[in-house]
């Protein structure tokens, strides 16, 4: 061995000597981490019942390494949980320090082991599908998969495979997270399309779809859509004190200046839910009927009033 390749052996393990040690030193059982671990648990559960009962039996691929372990079973009959365990190690151990420090790095390992023992497990405990309508396969497991996807993320940490190779390709290269998740789904799907048919390929971009849009909704919350508006009007005190006392809402004002006139106005900030939309527009209308005004959508609010900030 020459001094070249000893020294790169040596930088080997002690990178994989600090990637254990961050581990184990980010080890914490406080109320909120292991909140955030049940709730990584509970979302590789949902994501594994998924693909035991909707997505292997209609053979629809769901992208990333868990699709990717579904086509080289359809060939080889290997273990899918085992497969996804197997493919994700590399990708981790290149880019665990790419997923928002040790602690974000940890909860990924747990998302990611729990669904392969999950995925292998539940193949001794439930049916192999429930029904062999390929529509009702590919909505209920998109949903499911997204479901389980969203509180993985609620848990602050990601799926691993498809995140952690967009986050490595976004470092290296410059691509964004976007666009490498795009580019790894496609090729998955794709090649699906060859294994199984091009029918299940075109189900599998549904099924992309729909798990994104449950994910969002579960990440998000179906009630925590809120509205924000923006009011520009010569009667800013009239319509403080009556969106604070008709709604009960807090308005910050913000100074502004007319670009086209150059007279100072103010301009009224606040946050509000969807119903009380209609009531404060007509809060603006009573006072100032030549007012402007912008509604913009917020996905989160935190603070009095709204969700406690956490």
């Amino acid at each position: 061995m020459d001094m070249k390749e000893f020294t790169q052996r040596i930088a080997r393990e002690q990178g994989i000597s600090q990637f254990f040690r961050a581990m184990a030193g980010n080890l914490d059982f406080s109320r909120d981490s292991v909140r955030d671990y049940l709730y990584v648990l509970a979302g590789a559960l949902v994501q594994a019942i998924a693909m035991r009962l909707f997505l292997i039996p209609a053979q629809l691929v769901s992208g990333g390494v868990s699709g990717t372990a579904q086509l080289i079973n359809f060939y080889t009959d290997w273990p899918i949980g085992l497969m996804v365990f197997i493919g994700n190690v590399p990708l981790f151990i290149l880019g665990w320090q790419y997923l928002g420090g040790p602690r974000f790095a940890l909860r990924t390992a747990l998302a990611i082991i729990s669904f392969s023992f999950f995925t292998d497990s539940l193949a001794f405990i439930l049916p192999d599908g429930v029904v062999d309508d390929i529509v009702l396969n590919c909505l209920f497991g998109g949903v499911m998969m997204g479901a389980g996807l969203g509180l993985v993320y609620r848990g602050k940490g990601t799926s691993g495979g498809t995140d952690i190779l967009g986050r490595i390709l976004n470092f290296r290269f410059g691509i964004s997270i976007s666009q490498a998740y795009m580019l790894t789904d496609t090729a998955v799907i794709l090649a699906a399309g060859f294994v199984f048919s091009w029918e299940n390929a075109l189900y599998a971009l549904v099924v992309t779809y729909v798990s994104g849009l449950a994910a969002e909704m579960v990440l998000e919350g179906s009630n925590n859509i809120y509205r924000t508006a923006m009011i520009v009007t010569s009667c800013p005190d009239q319509v403080t004190r009556e969106v604070m006392e008709k709604l009960e809402r807090g308005v910050t004002i913000l100074p502004g200046t007319g670009g086209y006139t150059g007279q100072s106005r103010p301009v009224l900030y606040c946050v509000l839910t969807r119903a009380e939309i209609s009531q404060i527009k007509e809060i603006v209308k009573q006072a100032d009927p030549r007012a402007f005004m912008v509604i913009g959508m917020a996905y989160e609010a935190m603070g009095e009033g709204f969700r406690p900030l956490k």
